[in-house]
């Protein structure tokens, strides 16, 4: 049996999952690729153009903060460094640090440059060989498997690279985002003992599974009238 990072235990279905509060926030832009650049850059817009970058196939994990694994994913897409390499890198004068990650339910995270350039981080469109669906980020999505499950942005559409640091959330979800969020270092939220954590958030992990399902049943529902 593989070990798993600590405080984890494997989960045999992939559910759709996140904050209550994004469980009846959906995608508007399903079938097409539409990725904004900005930050400190010139603004621009990717779409096709992202077929330029070789594409590649990954098995990986899938660690929540809550505390459930779902392992052995096999995603596909093109790694985040060969994306940066193509269409970032040529548009930049000074060093790049810190980046901003949005999606189009409106939620967003972020994570140090150096983080997204590991060789396994993906601009993934595709899982288990087919596209990704409304549960897991279609049309694009964020998968980082060195990071907690928050980190890996559903939905993707606006992409914001940074020279230095930014506070981009407030409130009670603050100390929630820890800045890396790393599974190895067990960096669950931003501040308190880690462990902790740990008992707070698998409490809610089968009425959060029930919420997004209902929501999402509810959902295509809509969408079949």
């Amino acid at each position: 049996m593989k070990n798993l990072p600590p405080g984890q235990k494997e989960l045999d279905i992939f559910p759709r999952f996140g904050l209550p509060l994004y469980a009846k926030r959906f995608p508007t832009v399903v079938d097409k690729i539409i990725l904004s650049i900005g930050g400190d850059l010139d603004e621009f817009v990717l779409s096709e153009e992202l077929n330029s970058v070789p594409k590649t196939n990954q098995v990986s994990d899938f660690h929540c903060v809550t505390t459930w694994s779902k392992l052995n994913l096999k995603w596909s897409g093109y790694r985040f460094i060969d994306f940066y390499n193509s269409f970032i890198l040529p548009k930049v004068s000074g060093e790049l640090t810190f980046v901003v990650l949005k999606g189009q339910d409106g939620y967003k995270t972020s994570l140090p440059l150096s983080d997204l350039l590991r060789e396994n981080v993906l601009l993934a469109d595709q899982l288990d060989g087919k596209p990704l669906n409304i549960e897991h980020g279609a049309p694009i999505r964020i998968v980082t498997p060195d990071h907690y499950g928050y980190k890996n942005v559903k939905h993707i559409n606006r992409i914001e690279f940074y020279k230095e640091e930014q506070k981009i959330k407030q409130g009670y979800l603050n100390f929630m985002d820890h800045p890396r969020a790393r599974v190895a270092q067990e960096e669950r939220a931003k501040k308190g003992p880690q462990t902790f954590f740990r008992w707070l958030y698998k409490f809610g992990i089968q009425g959060t599974i029930r919420d997004f399902e209902k929501a999402t049943e509810e959902y295509r529902a809509k969408l079949e009238k």
